[in-house]
């Protein structure tokens, strides 16, 4: 629930206090002395969902933009009579828990942070993220999620283009811009200087790491996170709940991908920086693309009537550049996926094939497949799809059993899975059963 208070410029004190007895709203009237234009101030209860539609009908008998109103979140109301109010409001408004469309402006601009507290608070977010990373700790990249600002400007230039707010769009494109071009830079220059200062080990491969190669290969399962992120951040916003934990959705959508682009950089691997880049953009465009879906159908539209057509148009234009934008993109996610598809079905195939070898039935029962691993190297840089080089196949041996033949065995079952270009490593491991 809200307490409005709102001043009453000279000649609107009749119509604005008819407007209010005629929604049924309790309220007080203070006259005013500060002798500038007002006659007084009128203080009112109302529930959240009715803040826009009795502030609209307050425009419409005269309340200008001159005048100041106040909306702030009252604790508890203790009334009959409001309790009716909110019943009444709560069935003539859909979304009930809708906040008004100046306090979703109001909370868009104290989102998006001031700009050195945003650039602070970002490039510490990525320096802590690429150590986590290097570190391969998970808690320590979700650290690095819980102090990231990324909400900020994603919701403000989603509120921009859906109220007609050039400014606060605008404001929210730049900070999104300079954020991630923070965060890359943080982590190219963090990583460059762990390296020359030898604080890692000089033949250490960052794409072997589980936590930067959970980056490295985006598929269509990407989108759904960004997407969810984008709606949850819109809903949060809108509904007045708190941001913060909507906050880390975000960041885990574009810090740890935008860090490891930072990574990539420093290790001049081109193939990480462009696979980590294209998450990164994809995650940017499908939070906004989200975000501003759910606002514009949350039904939020400019104050004047006449802007109406003016925003329409804008987010129509911007929601067709996202959706183009991401669907140019999804073909590399949807190489990605079709490679991913690929690669689990080869792994598949090898194994199947090897274990039919040391089944019961197989020509080697006596014997068991411990492991089978498929090594891939990327065919091409743009989609990075693998082809498998090596297969790896470790074998239990039990005492005086016969080894004769099992390579050359495993071969044939290879070349028959891959094909011939693929290097076959047969390992031995003698065991017994106790």
């Amino acid at each position: 629930m809200r307490l409005v208070q709102v001043t009453v410029p000279v000649g609107k004190r009749d119509a604005v206090l008819g407007a209010l007895d005629d929604e049924g709203i309790d309220y007080v009237f203070t006259d005013e002395t500060s002798g500038r234009k007002y006659v007084g101030v009128v203080y009112f209860p109302l529930p959240t969902a009715a803040v826009e539609p009795v502030l609209e009908r307050l425009r419409e008998v005269g309340l200008d933009d001159q005048a100041y109103t106040v909306v702030m979140e009252a604790e508890t109301v203790v009334s009959r009579h409001f309790e009716q109010l909110t019943e009444e409001f709560e069935e003539r408004e859909e979304n009930g828990d809708r906040i008004a469309r100046e306090e979703l402006q109001a909370r868009a601009e104290d989102l998006a942070s001031s700009l050195s507290t945003y650039a602070t608070m970002t490039v510490v977010s990525a320096l802590v993220a690429t150590a986590g990373l290097l570190l391969d700790s998970p808690a320590t990249v979700v650290g690095s999620m819980v102090i990231a600002p990324l909400i900020g400007p994603a919701m403000a230039a989603a509120v921009g283009s859906v109220v007609d707010d050039d400014e606060l769009f605008a404001r929210g494109v730049r900070m999104q811009a300079l954020g991630i071009g923070l965060a890359v830079a943080a982590a190219a220059a963090f990583t460059g200087l762990i390296n020359v200062a030898n604080a890692v080990p000089a033949s250490l491969d960052p794409g072997s790491i589980e936590q930067v190669r959970e980056r490295l290969n985006p598929d269509f399962l990407s989108l759904v996170v960004a997407l969810g992120s984008g709606i949850a951040g819109a809903v949060s916003l809108m509904t007045g709940v708190s941001s913060a934990l909507v906050g880390v959705m975000i960041a885990v959508a574009l810090v740890p991908p935008a860090a490891t682009v930072g990574i990539g950089i420093a290790y001049g691997s081109a193939s990480m920086v462009v696979s980590s880049g294209v998450l990164v953009v994809v995650n940017v465009l499908s939070i906004n693309l989200a975000a501003l879906a759910v606002l514009w159908y949350a039904g939020y539209r400019p104050a004047r009537f006449f802007r109406e057509d003016d925003a329409r148009a804008a987010t129509v234009r911007r929601v067709a550049v996202l959706v183009a934008t991401i669907a140019v993109l999804s073909v590399f996610l949807g190489g990605v996926t079709y490679d991913s598809l690929q690669t689990a079905e080869v792994e598949t195939t090898v194994e199947s094939e090897i274990g039919e070898l040391f089944a019961a039935t197989g020509p080697y029962p006596e014997m068991t497949q411990f492991d089978t691993t498929v090594a891939f190297e990327p065919r091409d840089p743009v989609f990075l799809l693998h082809d498998p080089t090596t297969v790896t196949v470790t074998v239990g041996v039990p005492p005086d059993a016969d080894t004769a033949g099992v390579t050359a065995a495993i071969r044939e079952r290879v070349t028959a899975a891959v094909g011939p270009d693929v290097e076959v490593q047969v390992r031995f491991v003698p065991y017994r059963t106790a």
